[in-house]
């Protein structure tokens, strides 16, 4: 979410995705109810594309290399079911996102932070390196 990633700020909501035949909704992607409830309040109304194609495969456990566009909802689209995991399997320390910049370390925690609140999550980041 650095500039070059990411604009969508935990309260910014990301662009949903071109109407389909069937609109979708982050319960129809498998996310589950508290979380459901979390992207509301963080004004997520419909998952966008990137949202749509990865949080299914990834509530499965698959691996995904995603491509999309700055303030498309990359963050939510791996997050969301990162703390889908989490709640199905509660844990003290549960995920390791790395990142290439300090600015999208922090930019991520506090998606991760928003979209948790409701559950307790908490986020650290472990920064190397001198600030620019």
């Amino acid at each position: 979410m650095a500039a070059s990633e990411e604009h969508n700020s935990p309260t910014e909501a990301p662009q949903p995705a071109v109407e389909d035949e069937e609109t979708k909704t982050f319960k129809d992607l498998g996310v589950t109810d508290v979380l459901c409830e979390a992207c509301d309040q963080l004004g997520w109304t419909k998952p966008t594309k990137i949202q749509i194609e990865a949080i299914p495969l990834a509530l499965q456990g698959r691996d995904i290399i995603g491509l999309a566009e700055t303030g498309s909802g990359k963050t939510g689209a791996f997050a969301l079911p990162i703390l889908n995991a989490l709640l199905e399997t509660p844990q003290r320390l549960f995920a390791l996102v790395l990142t290439p910049t300090r600015e999208l370390a922090f930019q991520i925690s506090e998606q991760f932070e928003a979209l948790g609140s409701s559950i307790g999550v908490q986020s650290g980041k472990c920064l190397r390196g001198k600030a620019s």
